[in-house]
This record gives structure tokens, C-alpha cells and sequence, in this order.
């Protein structure tokens, strides 16, 4: 009788997009201290790819979204899984979720990126 390689705790059973999903709040949480108080009012969040065609605003397929803040909800930064990984191909997708973060970040608080990460390429 055949049994899975590995018990669901072991890490070997998490799946790629768990560990994108895992990816997303550890870079977001490095910028907790960016975001003080308001990290409360942010959610983040991971969806597999845009509900919607690019905005009229929208320089190709988006890799996020950011909404403000409305009424009792939350601000919310939702990272697209896909068209992440199709742009990262060739480079280490880490790198292309934390400069998508970045500049999510930025935009809501209304800075420029370099002031949320001055070591940013």
C-alpha cells in the first residue's frame, strides 16, 4: 500500500501558491514599520490573476491593485499571482513581489518608492 511523500504539516505538501501567498505577507510585513498605524487599515491579499482587463489607465495587465480605504473598509493591495510569475520569468519572482509592494505601498500613501525602499532598483 502506497502513502503520501510527505504529512500535510511537512513543508514538502505547501503548494506554489501557498508559498506566494506566504511571499506576499513577508514582504509585507517588512514594511509594517513604513506603514505605522495604518497597517491595521491595510489588507493584503492574493488573487491568481485581474477580475478585469487593464483600466484605461493600465499600462498592459496589471501585476496589482490598490483600493483606499472606503467608509469602514480597509485599504486593500491585491497582488496577481500570474501575470507576476509570466514577468518575473527569467528572474527570481521575490524580487518582482517586492518592487509590486513597494510602489502599492507607495501609492497609498502618496510618496515616491525610493522613500518607502531608498535601496530599490
Amino acid at each position: 500500500m502506497r502513502g503520501p511523500l510527505a504529512h500535510p504539516v511537512v513543508p514538502a505538501m505547501v503548494t506554489r501558491a501557498e508559498a506566494f501567498d506566504d511571499l506576499v505577507l513577508d514582504i509585507a510585513h517588512r514594511y509594517r514599520p513604513v506603514l505605522g498605524r495604518r497597517w491595521a487599515q491595510v489588507e493584503f491579499a492574493v488573487e491568481e490573476v485581474p477580475p478585469t482587463g487593464p483600466a484605461v489607465w493600465e499600462d498592459g495587465i496589471p501585476l496589482a491593485r490598490l483600493w483606499p480605504a472606503e467608509g469602514r473598509l480597509p485599504a486593500r493591495i491585491v497582488v496577481y499571482r500570474r501575470p507576476i510569475l509570466t514577468a518575473a520569468r527569467g528572474l527570481d519572482h521575490a524580487v518582482v513581489v517586492h518592487d509590486v509592494i513597494v510602489e502599492q505601498i507607495a501609492l497609498l500613501l502618496g510618496v515616491d518608492p525610493h522613500e518607502i525602499d531608498p535601496g530599490r532598483h
